[in-house]
């Protein structure tokens, strides 16, 4: 009787010694089969973890209008924000149903991510979108201080402890890490220097840029899992494959404005009785310069090609003036004034900020240059008396705020409960 060769139970392959076959109580199983079948249940596996973090996928118009209760203004960076998102979700949302990670309606294209790198002066809102579009989709979020950043091999973090946190907020489940957001703080921190000390590395700015390239365009990244550094004797480590992770940077850029103003307006070059005095005043706003850059005025800035290549997406973010930091007073969920009138009120205090009041606080922040990131501070300055010996009182009922109490010309105005008058007795 001839003997019949074994076959993969699946695909029908013949045993060989170039394919052996893992036997079970009814077949056999080849090599290929094996990783096919560990791809459809990594590939359910990620779908399911999608569908704990995060509901349907929010559309590009209902994560803009979701945005707009927490962030006043900068429509232009929400709606570039809201389609690189929804983009970069849809796409793991698409994939991660179908097996191998390409989907039907895709064919053979595969979708790279979009990194963002959002421009813009100091307090005018880059964390706080970042943050809350991470709260929108339901994905672990963290912040990284570029400036805290080092060459490996340095004193200072590795760019692997960007992984480490992003591990730890997701409770150590690497499949939820992998989708998560990663905010880079001060990116303009780590451009290169202009001029560099003979037999120096610049281990703080352009090493960092270099460090980051594979991290933020996407590779298997060896991280320790309990937050220690790395050395060779340390093998409780994990791979996180950082293809999915949307990485999104924010710097102030201050100086970039001049780059993009040398490319826009052309040098004045005349002199004496020729000179276009005009010409000469002219110079755009600072809105419209950060509208206008490109990356060539980022790599003048100090960033290298290279880095500014993996962040595509430019969102630019208009300053904030006098009218958009009253709506940031008042109009959000987290408004400061009402954050300030629910504590008062836990004491019994009605507090209320005349509009002249409200325009002199937004009036001091334009002044010290610090956008709405100052907002708190000053009201701070300003409460700080009430806030210490009204909880002692408890016979104020109101505290009135106006213009003349913020610029320090007279004082609170604080109205008291008004005591019940005793009832006279009957003489009998």
């Amino acid at each position: 009787m001839q003997k019949q060769n074994k076959k993969c139970s699946f695909c029908g392959i013949e045993a060989s010694i170039d394919v052996p076959l893992i036997a079970g109580n009814d077949g056999q199983i080849c090599e290929a089969c094996v990783v096919l079948a560990n791809q459809v249940v990594s590939s359910w596996g990620k779908k399911k973890e999608l569908a704990e973090m995060q509901g349907p996928l929010p559309k590009p118009v209902e994560i803009k209008a979701l945005l707009d209760e927490y962030i006043i203004g900068q429509n232009l960076a929400k709606e570039i924000l809201s389609v690189a998102v929804y983009n970069h979700y849809k796409r793991l949302k698409h994939e991660s149903s179908q097996i191998g990670g390409l989907g039907s309606a895709s064919g053979n294209v595969e979708i790279g991510k979009s990194n963002i790198l959002l421009i813009g002066p100091s307090g005018t809102g880059k964390t706080l979108l970042a943050s809350t579009l991470a709260k929108i989709v339901g994905v672990p979020f963290v912040v990284a201080d570029a400036t805290t950043l080092t060459q490996a091999g340095y004193v200072g973090d590795d760019v692997e402890n960007i992984l480490v946190r992003l591990l730890d907020v997701a409770d150590g489940h690497i499949g939820k890490a992998e989708w998560g957001i990663v905010y880079l703080d001060e990116v303009d921190k780590i451009a290169r220097s202009p001029e560099q000390a003979f037999g120096t590395r610049d281990v703080s700015g352009e090493g960092v840029q270099q460090a980051l390239l594979r991290l933020v365009e996407g590779s298997q990244v060896k991280v320790p899992c309990k937050g220690r550094r790395k050395d060779a004797n340390n093998t409780d480590s994990v791979m996180i494959d950082t293809r999915n992770i949307l990485f999104i940077a924010g710097g102030a850029f201050p100086g970039l404005e001049k780059h993009v103003e040398k490319r826009l307006v052309p040098a004045n070059t005349a002199i004496g009785f020729h000179l276009d005095i005009s010409r000469s005043n002219l110079k755009p706003p600072l809105e419209e310069l950060l509208n206008a850059t490109e990356p060539d005025d980022l790599k003048r800035f100090g960033l290298i090609p290279e880095f500014i290549g993996r962040f595509p997406i430019l969102a630019p973010l208009e300053p904030l003036d006098i009218d958009a930091l009253i709506q940031i007073l008042t109009e959000p969920k987290n408004a400061l004034v009402k954050q300030y009138q629910h504590l008062f009120a836990y004491d019994g205090v009605n507090l209320e900020f005349t509009s002249e009041a409200l325009v002199e606080i937004a009036e001091k922040a334009i002044i010290r240059n610090t956008g709405a990131r100052g907002l708190r501070s000053i009201i701070e300055n300003i409460l700080r008396k009430p806030m210490f010996e009204l909880p002692t009182r408890g016979n104020v009922e109101a505290c009135i705020i106006d213009a003349s109490a913020v610029k320090g010309e007279t004082t609170i105005k604080l109205i008291e409960r008004e005591e019940p008058e005793p009832v006279q007795q009957k003489a009998h």
